[in-house]
């Protein structure tokens, strides 16, 4: 059984569509979108669709708490639900949809699959060069201080096997934002999990804002020395 996981908060431009292309995927794959209220209706829009999909469900949240706590909750839903094989991705099309389908192949042969932007055969379209120096060095600096055996660590475009999840103590994660995503890398390699990247290009959203703010950067950069000595949960 096999679950791509994305959280939304005002996706209304985005989301109708990004359902469409995962359906149409030759994938047997279900859709959880754990919305934070949105204001712009997004959740209505997936409530409907649920209605008459049954690959589609819907975790509507109360408020909106961050990335890392959609997150937690979305993927203790899918582990309840039994799945299997556990994808996530964002909602804006900067994770071309189609790329799902190596996750999904890769992870046959490992516990954890990234979608990476830095591994030969990736890359990134429509950033300016400030912004890829600035997630180019901030992934380099995550890398040589938890001594991580990957370059795309900040990724949101994965795959997890039911078992990964099973280990990592979802709850006791603190990050709301990218944070998240070192933090799932740190503890899958710490619990000794083989990580496998995977290249994709990631695609600059063309609709609606991006949830990115200088308060989610200094999140990382400040947690992720705190990360490097604590002890698995």
């Amino acid at each position: 059984m096999n679950i791509v996981v994305i959280p939304t908060y005002n996706e209304r431009e985005n989301i109708e569509e990004l359902i469409a292309a995962i359906l149409s995927l030759p994938l047997s794959l279900d859709i959880l979108v754990v919305d934070d209220s949105s204001p712009d209706g997004t959740w209505k829009l997936v409530e409907k669709i649920s209605q008459k999909e049954r690959r589609v469900k819907l975790l509507l949240r109360k408020k909106k708490e961050g990335l890392g706590k959609a997150y937690q909750e979305g993927f203790s839903l899918a582990l309840q639900e039994g799945y299997q094989f556990i994808m996530e991705m964002d909602a804006d099309f900067s994770h071309p949809p189609h790329f799902l389908l190596h996750l999904r192949e890769t992870a046959e042969n490992f516990p954890v699959v990234i979608g990476s932007r830095y591994v030969p055969g990736g890359g990134i379209q429509g950033w300016s060069l400030k912004r890829r120096l600035l997630s180019r060095m901030g992934n380099l600096y995550v890398k040589l201080f938890l001594n991580l055996p990957v370059t795309d660590t900040t990724s949101g475009f994965r795959c997890y096997r039911r078992e990964v999840l099973e280990k990592i103590p979802l709850s006791s994660l603190s990050g709301k934002g990218f944070f998240f995503q070192i933090e799932m890398t740190y503890w899958a390699y710490r619990l000794g999990f083989p990580i496998k990247e995977i290249p994709i290009t990631f695609v600059e959203r063309k609709k609606g804002k991006s949830k990115i703010t200088s308060s989610i950067i200094w999140e990382a950069l400040f947690k992720v020395p705190k990360l490097r000595f604590q002890k698995i949960p």
